[in-house]
């Protein structure tokens, strides 16, 4: 069993809040009470959601909240034990038998090449191995192959690795860990068991709101309020891909850049390419809300 940190990061759900704030990051309540559960009991979050609604932001203001170093996993179809965990540098383990050809016999050899001197650390063994108060964040799992999933299973289970030349590497303290996903595909139960539970969906007209004005300088409460407006609308459409939360404030600052008071029909049709990716949602979109795209 791993010893938590001495010092718990967090002394209420109300002082996530209040300090991810301090970040730019508005956690509602269910985002600040999983945040402080998930700290006090040592277990991982596992984000699920919608890709654009701030479960990576999540993790990173935490670390900016607690001063905490961030080791970021960004996971990927093929990524193997060799990029997520350790490895061998193979190059200076040449070096070093050529090196060696006339001097010391092979099980002194072998013991060197396979030493500490040798091993490549990737960020799961980074964040086991450090010393200093770190968030993991393990981002977009589920693209990971169900065989590299089960590689996450001991790390966040026990926070440790095994490496066979080695020995069991446990962590120092317990890393708080987010994993995102974007539901893209099921994850084994048994990672869902070793993790709590949080679903962050696209934020209500009134909390994107207050995003727009906490991460967009200048803006004021009517512009910000039109802008939320419109993206719910757009939201509202069947679209390839609804506007996340960063391309609201992508949209907000671009119309604070312009000069703009509003968030009218001229400036909707105008900027639609600043919240949407695919011309087919832009040509939907521009039918349904009456506008004209440049």
């Amino acid at each position: 069993m791993v010893e938590t940190h001495a010092t718990s990061r967090f002394e209420s759900a109300a002082e996530v809040s209040r300090r991810l704030r301090d970040t730019g990051y508005l956690a509602d309540q269910k985002i600040s009470g999983t945040v402080f559960l998930a700290e006090r009991l040592g277990k991982p979050i596992l984000v699920e959601g919608p890709a654009g609604t701030g479960k990576t932001e999540l993790a990173k203001s935490v670390a900016r909240a607690t001063g905490a170093r961030l080791i970021r996993l960004q996971c990927y179809q093929g990524l193997d034990e060799a990029k997520a965990l350790y490895e061998w540098d193979y190059r200076k383990q040449l070096l070093r038998i050529q090196a060696s050809r006339d001097g010391a016999g092979w099980d002194d050899l072998e013991n060197d090449i396979f030493s500490e001197g040798f091993l490549l650390t990737r960020p799961l063994l980074e964040a086991i191995r450090a010393e200093d108060p770190v968030v993991l964040l393990i981002d977009e799992v589920d693209r990971l192959d169900v065989e590299t999933e089960a590689l996450l299973l001991e790390v966040l289970s026990d926070f440790q690795v095994s490496i066979p030349e080695l020995g069991t590497v446990a962590a120092r303290g317990t890393p708080q860990v987010f994993l995102t996903s974007n539901d893209s595909r099921e994850l084994s139960e048994a990672l869902k068991r070793r993790c709590l539970y949080l679903h962050i969906d696209y934020p209500a007209v009134e909390r994107e709101r207050d995003i727009v004005l906490a991460r967009v300088p200048g803006i004021g409460e009517e512009l910000a309020t039109g802008v939320a407006e419109v993206v719910r609308s757009l939201r509202a459409l069947d679209l390839k891909k609804r506007p996340s939360v960063s391309e609201t404030l992508d949209w907000a600052r671009t119309l604070v850049l312009l000069g703009a008071t509003s968030a009218g029909a001229e400036s909707v049709g105008a900027h639609l390419h600043v919240l949407l990716k695919h011309q087919p949602d832009i040509v939907l979109a521009a039918r349904e809300l009456g506008v004209i795209p440049a």
